[in-house]
């Protein structure tokens, strides 16, 4: 899939070559010539890029840029024609990527384009790959997929409940908290629920009898005599 860009800019001829130019790379541009026209577009599309120039009818450059950043964290380069490092400076203030100065060469504007979409691409796959990390969670020999609700002790699936499994994730997802019964009959099973704390009692032994070499000697799930149920073992 090509690369969408948005050009704000009222000269019409420069948008004109940008559009040009970028097509002939294979990216899709939307091309808008004042600031309402750049904010409808920005809320109405999802963009990789917008090309955003300082001078423009209606709503000014640094305005729209400002207003972008309240609803979309799309990387924004600012054209400035005067070249004045205030400018700049205010750009990077109200939320812009980058800035080019005009007149410019196209190919520069190219360049600038691509490295914004590289950066992103690389926070995108980096933070692609930790959520897949924290979606798989290692403890010993328990393995858990939170995406998929399934636990394996040594690569191999252990059949858990519903009610099980839910009290497992509650218990890694706060280690070291102790939790009463009651706290997690209400919280697992809810408040409305009309069983009673033998219900969590019974869910804790069987998870154990799963997951656990010896139930009697747990590694994961541990009691708190007198208080309640906490999950505790370091992460490989």
């Amino acid at each position: 899939m090509g690369k969408k860009v948005l050009v704000v800019d009222d000269e019409k001829l420069i948008v004109k070559g940008i559009r040009f130019s970028l097509e002939q790379d294979g990216m899709e541009v939307d091309c808008v010539y004042d600031g309402e026209e750049a904010l409808a577009a920005a809320k109405g599309n999802e963009y990789d890029v917008i090309l955003l120039d300082v001078m423009l009818p209606k709503v000014g450059g640094f305005e729209v840029c400002q207003q972008i950043r309240e609803f979309s964290d799309v990387p924004i380069i600012m054209l400035t024609a005067k070249g004045d490092d205030m400018d700049k400076i205010l750009g990077l203030e109200y939320g812009a990527d980058d800035y080019i100065t005009k007149p410019f060469n196209i190919l520069e504007v190219k360049a600038r384009i691509k490295a914004i979409l590289r950066r992103n691409d690389r926070r995108a796959q980096n933070a692609d790959k930790d959520k897949k990390e924290k979606a798989r969670e290692s403890f010993g020999d328990l393995t858990i997929d939170h995406e998929g609700r399934r636990v394996y002790i040594r690569g191999r699936e252990m059949n858990l409940t519903t009610k099980e499994y839910d009290v497992l994730e509650l218990l890694v997802n706060n280690q070291n908290k102790v939790y009463s019964r009651e706290n997690l009959l209400n919280l697992v099973w809810g408040y409305d629920y009309p069983g009673d704390v033998r219900t969590v009692d019974v869910h804790i032994r069987r998870l154990r009898e799963k997951i656990e070499d010896n139930p009697s000697e747990p590694k994961y799930v541990h009691t708190k005599w007198g208080v309640g149920y906490y999950f505790q073992m370091d992460k490989e």
